[in-house]
């Protein structure tokens, strides 16, 4: 309950203040590719409860799902499916600025891991299925420590290690070292990944 208040209050704040740079956002992706400025994805959510996540629209309408091998979006700086006011939300993370209404309707956190595609579940290990105990978050423990620059094995590693260690201090902190990682744009590609 103290964690659903916190991310009431913190997504309505953020969603205020964000309010005028969300707006140019939209205005961005309008002039730039027209409509929808709007993309919606199937995702699981807590207990593996599907719901529609928003984000702004990053690449050209109607452009192909593919995918790596492990099942993970491909995402890459060359990719050129991906509009040109696309990439600069991507590398800014501006792209997730909508899933704050996510937030607020309650099918996601602040803070949790990030959230699954349906279909992802067949590349889990018997121990990956505890990171859907908890609601998905805009950012987590394994987005201030590598992003997509590390492999999916260790991000579901650092979220389960988030689910059975998380406090309210544990997502300030989080919250906190996300400003950063968003300016600096790291690991923001597939294509930065280390070998770990």
């Amino acid at each position: 309950m103290a964690k659903r208040c916190f991310d009431l209050v913190i997504g309505l704040l953020l969603l205020l203040l964000l309010s005028p740079v969300l707006f140019l956002c939209i205005l961005a992706v309008w002039l730039d590719s027209g409509t929808p400025v709007f993309y919606t994805q199937l995702r699981l959510g807590m207990n593996s409860k599907v719901f529609n996540m928003l984000k702004l629209r990053s690449m050209y309408v109607n452009s192909a799902d593919i995918r790596n091998p492990d099942g993970t979006t491909y995402n890459s700086p060359a990719d050129s499916r991906v509009t040109r006011v696309g990439r600069w939300l991507r590398e800014l993370s501006l792209d997730e600025l909508p899933q704050l209404m996510n937030v607020i309707r309650g099918d996601m956190s602040i803070v949790g891991p990030r959230p699954e595609l349906p279909d992802g579940l067949k590349h889990y290990r018997k121990s990956d299925h505890l990171r859907l105990t908890v609601r998905p978050g805009i950012t987590g423990w394994a987005q201030i420590r590598g992003r997509n620059a590390i492999s999916i094995e260790c991000r579901r590693d650092l979220d389960m290690f988030y689910v059975q260690h998380r406090t309210l201090w544990m997502d300030i902190q989080i919250i906190l070292c996300t400003i950063p990682v968003l300016f600096s744009g790291q690991g923001t590609y597939v294509g930065n990944r280390q070998q770990n």
